[in-house]
């Protein structure tokens, strides 16, 4: 399992904006949008439906739009409309598994992957790590705010207790138009490859002109839409 970083998907302006929301809005039990095993082992509180997250929600989905390499690594066919949860002090997420379908606008969705948009900077909190799991060990991740990362909604995984300050993030799901895991990660590979090689040979080099087909090729054998 790879965990793919985001840099920067939003601008501190934009983690300013979600955080003076934050502070205006009340804050509900999050085990309401939680499965029943995962409730289980859910402590934390959730931004409810309303329209300061829908705005907010809008915003993040905006800025997924604008950002190449998310497109590249999940290759989007549905996004579910972003929520924004906080942990404080005592909180955690055990681990668990996300459910496969969640109800989304305009019928169901399949959760291919999860992302987390984290929206307070590392410092201002102790503990709130999101840990991915794997057969090879654990993956970890606890980035600046604005950062996002995604990963494979299949995966065990969980977050750590928070022992000082707020981990406040956006979560949701993504259907990719690229099912399993492995063939959309061999497609994310070669277009990262296209594009350093389009830097450095320009992009009317013929082994480009082939790769690129190659890779569009692919894509017409494996998409589903």
């Amino acid at each position: 399992i790879v965990l793919i970083r985001v840099p920067k998907l939003l601008t501190q302006e934009q983690v300013s904006a979600c955080r003076k929301a934050f502070d205006a809005n009340d804050w509900v039990d999050g085990r309401g949008t939680a499965g029943p095993q995962a409730a289980t082992v859910k402590r934390n509180m959730q931004l409810p439906d309303g329209p300061a997250t829908r705005e907010l929600g809008d915003m993040v989905l905006d800025a997924l739009g604008r950002s190449p390499l998310f497109i590249s690594a999940a290759m989007p066919l549905r996004v579910l409309p972003p929520m924004f949860n906080k942990y404080g002090e005592g909180q955690f997420f055990g681990s668990h598994i996300d459910g496969a379908i969640r109800s989304a606008p305009g019928g169901r969705l399949r959760t291919d992957l999860s992302m987390t948009v984290f929206l307070a900077e590392p410092e201002e909190y102790d503990g709130g790590e999101l840990v991915v799991e794997d057969h090879y060990g654990a993956q970890r991740a606890k980035l600046p705010a604005g950062d996002a990362v995604l990963y494979p909604a299949s995966s065990v995984h969980h977050v750590t207790p928070v022992t000082r300050g707020y981990r406040v993030a956006s979560f949701f799901w993504v259907q990719s138009m690229i099912r399993d895991d492995g063939t959309r990660r061999i497609l994310f590979d070669l277009d990262q490859s296209i594009q350093q090689l389009t830097v450095d040979l320009g992009h009317e080099h013929a082994s480009v002109v082939k790769l690129t087909g190659i890779y569009h090729n692919l894509l017409r054998r494996w998409a589903e839409l």
